[in-house]
């Protein structure tokens, strides 16, 4: 499968892995999607790599978008524990209302 088809892939994948992570959602579509095709491609790096599958069975198999997912929802959790833990650090600043019917 060409980088092409993993990019078309990783746009629906990332959707997917991002209904799959529980939490709160702090990215928007486009960070989201961006993400799963870094992660479908990721996934389908890792598989050759590890499982030495030069070209995984097609578009349309299961084993295929099983990888994309994985990849996808692994660096969705990575990028949802790193924002969530920069987060809680420096953004638990309580702001003061100030009441103008008070002046």
């Amino acid at each position: 499968m060409g980088i092409i088809a993993w990019i078309v892939l990783g746009l629906g994948a990332g959707l997917l892995a991002n209904m799959l992570i529980p939490g709160r959602r702090s990215e928007g579509l486009i960070l989201t999607c961006l993400i799963g095709v870094a992660g479908a491609l990721l996934g389908g790096w890792l598989a050759t790599k590890l499982f030495h599958i030069h070209t995984l069975h097609g578009f349309f198999n299961l084993s295929t978008w099983l990888t994309a997912i994985a990849g996808a929802a692994l660096l969705l959790l990575i990028f949802h524990l790193v924002t969530s833990r920069r987060s809680t650090s420096s953004g638990r600043r309580t702001s003061r209302r100030r009441s103008w019917a008070h002046r």
